[in-house]
């Protein structure tokens, strides 16, 4: 008998993590990922099980909510084998040692606090260090190719298929025996969005017994990607029109990738007025393109067919990046007609809330939000109407317009859902996962009424005996 424990399954883009463990046989993590929004404090809590226990690791794909707790589980004890995508494998060192990074700024900024109170012994030490990222790092990874069965112990086999979803990303199908009976079981990861945009679309999954669904938009579909780059259009234009700057918090992976392609047809097409300046002011975001450079031949057809054409996929003239703080603060002197890409997504933190307190409270200004802002973040909040923010100890007054860009996600709406586990033949059981429970409990009667099936949602730290 086999069992999936799954931590963090209730929550949304936070803290993927789940256990498969196969009766006499080994125990699989797939995926340890870091928690976000007002969750973070979870991420310091021992894991519910024994990290050097663990035989093999199996990462779907890069994203901080997938591979941000791996630094700490080498830290507490894990020694196994990691199974990527090469492609994942070096997005997830970006992402990685940029969270490195950001904990021990915080944690500095905590500490000179504290000292000045007496106070410095209860300041929380950061997760883990870049000497742990290296840690990781150095550990047996092992490169998976998409559709090649890879066998990772006796009558044990992983294949990696194409999700769609950021480079790299993958569903993970993974197929063993007891008493000379095969069963399969599949974990989504997060599957994509069929938006051909940057990545090519999410493979079919034609057989499996049991399937562990991501359902962050169970709820609702998304509109289509003409109409997202035709309002992200408008939106851009007008502002520039009336001498305003664009201010667009993203996602260092996949859309700030995405938000490049639209900008530089947006320039080749002659829509942006001759002096508009684009910055992408994101070392992460930056770093996280070249990757996508490197690996082009698995970007979309449309994207090769720009490398084609103009010899980069991305770049443009009149684009600018800015990996040094220097750079990032000269932005400041450009009073109109910028647009400003930088992280972070939510904006918990990151150079976008530098650009919040110089331009949020002009009316000329406009921000665009392209991506899920979880509830709990400063993004949340801005979205839900806030007319006053708080940025580094100051409170910025909200006159700037602002925007929310659907259907750039990199996740599946529940039509591509229902699309996509409809396809499947010999399907025991769906397991809901990686999602709010409102919209886990309406994917979860779409799919008993449109396709037949018994969807069961899975709580943090329930135990599924397959």
């Amino acid at each position: 008998m086999a069992t999936v424990t799954s931590y963090g399954a209730a929550e949304v883009v936070t803290g993927s993590c789940h256990l498969l463990a196969i009766e006499n046989g080994p125990k699989i993590l797939v995926d340890c990922g870091m928690f976000q929004g007002g969750e973070e404090q979870r991420n310091f809590e021992p894991f519910d099980f024994e990290p050097s226990e663990i035989d093999f690791l199996l990462v779907t794909h890069a994203h901080l909510d997938h591979v941000g707790r791996i630094p700490k589980l080498v830290k507490e004890g894990f020694t196994g084998k990691v199974y990527a995508t090469a492609a994942t494998m070096e997005l997830a060192e970006v992402i990685m040692l940029d969270s490195a990074k950001i904990m021990m700024e915080d944690y500095n900024r905590a500490y000179k606090k504290a000292q000045r109170r007496g106070k410095e012994d209860r300041v929380q030490a950061p997760l883990y260090g870049e000497e742990d990222v290296d840690d990781a790092l150095s550990l047996v990874w092992v490169n998976t190719q998409y559709n090649e069965a890879i066998t990772i112990q006796k009558d044990i086999t992983v294949t990696y298929h194409n999700a769609g979803h950021i480079l790299g990303s993958a569903f993970i199908e993974i197929t063993y025996y007891e008493n000379g009976v095969p069963h399969t079981i599949v974990f989504s990861g997060d599957i994509g969005n069929d938006n051909d945009m940057v990545l090519p679309h999410l493979e079919k999954c034609t057989k499996t017994d049991y399937l562990y669904v991501e359902s962050t938009y169970g709820d609702r579909n998304h509109q289509t990607i003409d109409a997202t780059i035709t309002e992200f259009k408008r939106i851009v234009i007008e502002t520039l029109q009336e001498y305003g700057n664009v201010l667009i918090p993203s996602f260092a992976v996949e859309r700030t990738q995405e938000i490049l392609c639209i900008l530089k047809e947006m320039h080749e097409h002659k829509e942006l007025p001759p002096e508009c300046k684009i910055f992408l002011d994101s070392p992460m975001a930056s770093k996280a393109t070249d990757v996508y450079r490197k690996y082009s031949d698995e970007l979309s057809l449309k994207c090769q067919h720009n490398k084609d054409k103009s010899g980069t996929v991305f770049d443009f003239e009149d684009l600018i990046y800015t990996p040094d703080v220097e750079g990032s603060k000269a932005i400041n002197e450009v009073d109109r007609r910028a647009i400003i890409i930088a992280g972070s997504g939510m904006c918990t933190g990151g150079r976008i809330l530098h650009h919040f307190k110089y331009r949020l409270w002009n009316h000329k200004n406009t921000v665009i939000f392209v991506g899920y802002q979880a509830v709990g973040t400063l993004g949340r909040h801005i979205v839900d109407g806030a007319r006053f923010i708080k940025v580094f100890h100051e409170d910025i007054l909200i006159k700037a317009s602002i925007h929310t860009v659907n259907g750039f996600s990199a996740h599946a709406d529940q039509a591509s859902i229902v699309r996509w586990v409809s396809q499947m033949e010999d399907l025991k059981k769906v397991y809901l996962i990686h999602g709010e429970k409102d919209k886990q409990v309406i994917l979860r009667s779409v799919l008993k009424n449109q396709v037949g099936l018994k969807a069961h949602i899975v709580e943090p730290e329930e135990v599924i005996y397959l």
